[in-house]
């Protein structure tokens, strides 16, 4: 049979034995991609340590040798660079590759594009992401709702209808989702709808569905992994969520970090991985703008307000299409710049101040787009409020200054072109990303990450809270340092 062959070549593409899970996942991948109804899709659930990233990269090894068209997705700059090393297979971001820019008149407005591709398959990694709730969809923000500006002016607003209707309108294309349900769903969601058989049936869809729970035996020397997996099985029990007891002895990729230690232990971080690879995860905006002052002025030395070799994460999205691209940008192929985007600066210059707002001239280097160096006008305001981005209340006071200065040009529509090209009412939005919150790291891994979940009173914790400390858990590849972790959550 073609499916036996299919599933043969994969578990060949593996290189050391499977699991029984994983072999069982292979056959069921394999009866998904010979089915011949033209409407199959797979969903592929996966904890932490159970092998799923394995098993994609050698379903995608086994595919491209023989021949099969494929297109890997993931919903953030940073979850598309990671899925890119682990398959060993170039990865984009889903917004990127499924919507087009309407009209050059309207630089925020963009339509779903047409699926031109024929007998491919489209794999998509952090699927947990994917929302499908109107309210909570814009790209690049791993918690989505953090996201400034409307979900509307990406097709119909539902990431996942997009998405389905996108892939499903080409010829011969099916699609295969990946993802942890026992990480952060959407915001405003209970449960990521893209890792739900019941939601993607309502498509019309023929469902192929796999689970991997066995976390290898390699994976068990690991602490990170060890007590991730103890926190999703407090998270598959139910209840009330409770502070999990995590076990440091016989770790060596897991400790706690007294606050006495911490500059110390950030500059180690900084030393033996570099500023790419540590990540403060907090939960709150208010704490991680704590934690990116400190560490600028403690760890870094930095005195200026921002300089070269600053870390930043752009926090509303930014348009522009060829007629308005920003300096140094050429030939460039992003439509926009996505909330949640990380970058390096490269040189500021040329501070002001105008519209009681401050500004400067900066050339950003992308490290998640291939290293790609753009230059922007930055609006400093956001680098240390403790708001997401600009206040309502702040976007119609610029709104309002900017609009004053074209008050000569006599019809509305002509004013309101002008503001939509406008380099200030534009500027990008911006503030430092050495530490983050956990849905603005969600989809991202880093080698070094350090939790600081902050006060949690008495026994009951928000419903969300294990969640979260899986999602933050998980964001670690190497060593995973707990700020302040309470004795009272140390288990042997």
């Amino acid at each position: 049979m073609i499916s036996d062959e299919l599933k043969y070549r994969i578990l060949e593409a593996f290189g050391f034995t499977p699991t029984g899970e994983q072999e069982q996942a292979a056959g069921v991948f394999s009866r998904f991609m010979t089915d011949r109804s033209g409407e199959a899709v797979m969903i592929m659930r996966g904890s932490a340590g159970t092998g799923k990233t394995v098993l994609a990269g050698a379903i995608v090894r086994a595919l491209s040798a023989l021949g099969q068209k494929l297109l890997l997705l993931a919903p953030t700059g940073r979850a598309a660079k990671v899925f890119s090393l682990s398959a060993g297979h170039a990865a984009y971001t889903i917004h990127r590759r499924i919507y087009r820019q309407k009209t050059a008149g309207d630089l925020s407005a963009f339509s779903l594009g047409d699926n031109l591709h024929q007998d491919t398959l489209f794999i998509v990694d952090e699927s947990s992401m994917i929302a499908n709730d109107v309210r909570g969809v814009t790209p690049g923000s791993g918690g989505w709702a953090e996201a400034a500006g409307p979900a509307a002016n990406f097709g119909s607003g539902s990431l996942l209808d997009d998405l389905v209707r996108y892939v499903y309108s080409g010829r011969n294309c099916r699609m295969m989702l990946i993802g942890d349900r026992a990480q952060l769903p959407p915001v405003g969601e209970q449960e990521s709808p893209a890792l739900q058989g019941e939601v993607l049936r309502c498509y019309g869809l023929q469902v192929y569905e796999c689970d991997l729970n066995e976390v290898l035996r390699q994976s068990q020397s690991s602490g990170i992994l060890y007590n991730a997996t103890v926190i999703r099985q407090m998270i598959t029990r139910g209840g009330t969520a409770a502070l999990p007891g995590i076990r440091f002895g016989g770790f060596a990729d897991i400790r706690m970090v007294p606050g006495g230690e911490l500059i110390e232990s950030l500059a180690s971080s900084y030393s033996e991985v570099g500023a790419d690879e540590t990540m403060v995860i907090t939960r709150s905006n208010k704490q991680a703008n704590i934690y990116n002052r400190g560490i600028r002025n403690m760890v870094l030395g930095r005195e200026e307000e921002l300089c070269a070799g600053d870390m930043l994460m752009v926090v509303r999205n930014k348009y522009f299409g060829d007629s308005c691209l920003p300096a140094g940008a050429g030939s460039s192929s992003l439509a926009f710049i996505a909330n949640g985007d990380r970058a390096e600066v490269v040189r500021v210059r040329n501070v002001r101040s105008l519209y009681g707002f401050r500004f400067a001239d900066a050339v950003l280097r992308f490290p998640d787009y291939d290293g790609q160096e753009l230059g922007f006008t930055l609006l400093l305001d956001t680098l240390a409020s403790e708001a997401p981005a600009l206040t309502r209340e702040q976007s119609g006071q610029l709104y309002n200054a900017v609009m004053e200065d074209y008050a000569d040009i006599p019809l509305k529509a002509d004013r309101l072109k002008r503001l939509r090209h406008d380099d200030y009412y534009n500027a990008l939005q911006v503030k430092f990303a050495y530490a983050v919150t956990c849905h603005k790291a969600q989809g991202g891994q880093w080698a070094h990450v350090y939790i600081d979940q902050g006060y949690m009173g008495g026994d009951m914790l928000p419903a969300d809270y294990i969640h979260w400390l899986y999602t933050a858990f998980t964001r670690a590849t190497e060593k995973l340092f707990l700020v302040n972790w309470p004795s009272r959550a140390v288990s042997g």
